[in-house]
This record gives C-alpha cells, structure tokens and sequence, in this order.
C-alpha cells in the first residue's frame, strides 16, 4: 500500500509552484557555478526556509553527479519529536513539488533488522523539516535518473548511539551507488536561541559569530567526531545538526573509503550588531573520496 509523505511545508517554507519553484532552484544552481564531480560522495546543507538559505543549500546540492547515484540517505535532525534513536518513515514516497522520490523499503528492512532503530509516524515524519527542505534539491539534481531515498530521523544521540550508527551505516558509505545528505543549520543566535556568546576580540558580534562558526567547519573538516564533541561541550554552538554532523564523521572514520570534508559557503541571515538582534547560519559542504595526489618523481 502507498503511503506518501506529503510535501507539507510547500507552501510556506518554500514555494509550492512547481514552475516557480524549478526556476528557483535553476537559479541559485547556475549562479553557483560548481562542477559536478562522481567524487562526492555526501553533502552538509542547511534546512531553513528558501527565502534564508535556499542560496547557500545550492554550494552543495550543486556537487552532485547524479549518474551513478541510485540510492540517496538523507540524515536530518530531530526539532519536535525526541527519541534516543535514529527513526526510520514508514512513508513509502517522498513527494515534492517537482517530483516524487521512492523509499528503498529493501534498506528500510535491512536497517530495521539490526533492532537499533525505531520508526516515526507518518505525522512525525511531516511535522519536520529538516529533511524535507533537501527533497526539492534533490528532486532537481536527480531529474531523469532512478534513485531511491532512505531517510532517517536522527534523535538525540548519546555520543555512544552516535559512533554506534556511524559504524553502522559506514558500509553504506563504500558503496559508490550510495550517497548522504546530512541536514544541519549552524549558529542559531540572540535571546530568542537562549544563546548569545560574544567574543568581542572579532569586533561586531556576526563577526565573533562567524568565526565561532568556522572553528566548528574546520573542526569538521579534519573528520575527528571527538574533536567535534570537545567544541560542541566547550563553546554549546546551538549547531541544530550536530547529532547527524556527528553520526556522518564516525561513518567516515568507520568506512574503508577515505572521505575528505570541505565547507564551500557560508552565509547568516541577517548580521547581529546588538543583543536585541538574532541570526541563523548556514554552511555547504562536499564530501568527497580522498585520492591523494602522488607526488611527482623530482629530477
């Protein structure tokens, strides 16, 4: 039996034309201007409303060579519902306004039967945003080709769940026919985020912001979860993705194939200059298969 997830935040978050819509995202892939590369194997891509961050997502999105690509894992937060597990959907489809994407309910089962998981209701699974905002992207990016999606709802992990799930889903990983987008918005800031660390050695308070957000890019970008957890305790950067962040860096470390994480963009939707203010950011980033260059023999 069909069960669809519908795209229950077109409409609002992001336009539900599927024209207009469409033309959106052909924009901000175009004005991108990336090279597709086989080599990338995950992105990080924010999830709020298209008008903030629909941009930013497209220096990730915008990596994909869909081509040998036939299964997509999509790995997003958890803001209403809390669980100490990843949830699988019991959906069936995903649907957007510019083309549904199949579950892999073969996956679904596979992933199931390892008994570490749970599932969300359909309710659960169209109340959140944080994977939805990708499907568009990826509806776009995988025109005319056949992929499925797994989707997986990750709660809010122990650091013992997160290196549990990343060495589990790290096999998924070698397989080149498989590819991960890990939802995740960055520094979530002002009163109204009960967070406002201020670092006055940067100047203007968006600077102190970002170059706290860079810390934790570069941070992940090294691939050492420990590392990511020491900063996550020390500077509590209210990083809403940090459990997805975090299961995808223990699945590198776990996975046979060597993946190299690199930040792309970075954008904040407005710039704090006092308290009264308040900002989100958001960071791309590629993951892509490390081949490392040998070095030319020297005369």
């Amino acid at each position: 039996m069909e069960r669809v997830r519908r795209a229950s935040h077109a409409g609002s978050w992001y336009t539900n034309n599927a024209r207009k819509l469409d033309e959106e995202l052909d924009g901000w892939l175009t004005a991108a201007g990336l090279t597709k590369s086989p080599d990338v194997r995950a992105v990080i891509a924010p999830h709020a409303g298209y008008s903030y961050s629909g941009r930013c997502a497209a220096y990730a999105f915008g990596n994909i060579d869909p081509t040998s690509i036939s299964r997509v894992f999509l790995l997003g937060p958890s803001h209403h519902f809390y669980s100490p597990k990843c949830l699988l959907t019991r959906a069936t489809v995903y649907s957007t306004p510019i083309g549904d994407l199949p579950v892999d309910h073969e996956v679904i089962e596979e992933l199931n039967a390892t008994e570490k998981f749970g599932f969300m209701d359909l309710s659960v699974d169209e109340a959140e945003h944080s994977m939805e905002m990708h499907l568009p992207y990826l509806s776009k990016v995988f025109q005319g080709h056949n992929v499925k999606v797994v989707p997986i709802l990750v709660g809010a992990l122990s650091s013992q769940n997160e290196a549990m799930f990343g060495q589990l889903l790290s096999k998924y990983l070698d397989d080149p026919k498989n590819f991960f987008s890990v939802s995740s918005d960055f520094c979530h800031w002002g009163a109204r985020f009960s967070y406002t660390y201020y670092d006055k050695s940067h100047g203007a308070i968006h600077k102190s912001i970002e170059a706290l957000d860079r810390m934790g890019m570069e941070i992940i970008e090294t691939g050492k979860p420990d590392a990511f957890k020491k900063y996550l305790q020390e500077y509590e950067n209210t990083i809403c993705g940090r459990h997805p962040i975090s299961v995808f860096l223990h699945m590198c470390q776990h996975s046979s194939t060597k993946i190299k994480i690199g930040f792309v963009r970075y954008e904040q939707s407005s710039q704090c200059k006092c308290f009264r203010d308040s900002s989100v950011s958001y960071a791309s980033a590629a993951a892509k298969v490390d081949t490392p260059v040998e070095e030319e023999e020297k005369d």
